[in-house]
């Protein structure tokens, strides 16, 4: 058993530091910039809720982050109050935020000044993979440290693979969303079109995603695009902050994002229709407007 601490508890972190306690046995200390959500995660599971970030972390082995984007990290890691100003020599700190390379490698840089590890970890799967514990963990890092924090973080996840170093982890999750993008666009097209079409979605879909059109996307997103409902996964705002990261590191490294680009412009759209929370399958709102 590990001791832990766990900071940010949105619809991520909130089960994910469940799992660490319930199935991995381990110790868990949280913080959340709402108080009383730590206060109620303590109450349900059993673990110990502070008042800062470096206040849950003195003493852990293990520090996981979970929050919103670059600035966030930097708010609860650095600074007197931040969790590397608690954390004890040789500990390590996991951030599972989606967020920028050049902010992985300069929490890397901050870790070592301090004695510590640093391991840049986001996350695929969504809410609901972080629910039932089986995410997709993409990490950056020394392999040492890797193989240290890989049982713990096998409490909430089915997948984690090593990419690099620190900064890979971030690099493979912007791959992932860059990906996403162009399937789900390519899904609101098909479905927009049979729908024009007049055919049955429900009965072409289920012979044409056992080919090689088939994805994750189209099993699981299908009926509630068809349907007109889009209150089931990642965020449209969430996808954008995503997809500006995605953007931004292209523009360093000299990458070509066409497709990325124009999908981020349609999430614009959607946004303007009222479709800031509406998932990232609203694609098909877009074009039934």
């Amino acid at each position: 058993m590990a001791k832990t601490a766990f900071i940010g508890l949105g619809v991520m972190g909130f089960p994910m530091a469940g799992h660490l306690k319930a199935k991995g046995g381990h110790e868990v200390a949280v913080f959340n910039r709402t108080g009383a959500k730590a206060e109620r995660w303590a109450s349900e599971h059993g673990g110990t809720a502070h008042a800062t970030p470096r206040e849950a972390a003195e003493g852990a082995d293990f520090v996981f982050v979970c929050v919103g984007n670059d600035d966030d990290v930097r708010s609860v890691v650095l600074g007197e109050t931040g969790a590397l100003a608690g954390m004890k020599p040789g500990a390590v700190l996991v951030d599972h935020t989606t967020a920028s390379a050049e902010l992985a490698r300069e929490l890397d840089a901050a870790a070592r000044e301090r004695g510590l590890r640093f391991l840049d970890a986001p996350v695929s799967g969504g809410q609901a993979g972080a629910e039932n514990g089986v995410l997709t963990v993409m990490v950056g890092g020394e392999a040492e440290t890797f193989e240290a924090a890989r049982p713990v973080i096998q409490s909430y996840a089915r997948m984690v693979g090593l990419m690099g170093p620190a900064g890979s982890g971030q690099l493979a999750k912007m791959m992932n969303q860059i990906c996403i993008a162009g399937l789900v666009e390519g899904l609101s097209e098909a479905v927009h079109f049979g729908q024009k079409a007049g055919l049955d979605i429900a009965t072409v879909i289920d012979v044409i995603s056992k080919g090689a059109a088939g994805s994750w996307q189209m099993e699981n997103r299908h009926k509630t695009m068809a349907a007109g409902q889009y209150e089931f996964g990642f965020a449209v705002e969430w996808m954008r902050k995503d997809l500006g990261i995605c953007l931004s590191e292209a523009r360093r490294n000299g990458a070509s994002l066409p497709v990325t680009a124009l999908v981020d412009q349609f999430y614009a759209e959607v946004e303007s229709l009222g479709g800031k929370r509406w998932d990232t399958s609203s694609l098909l709102a877009r074009l039934n407007r």
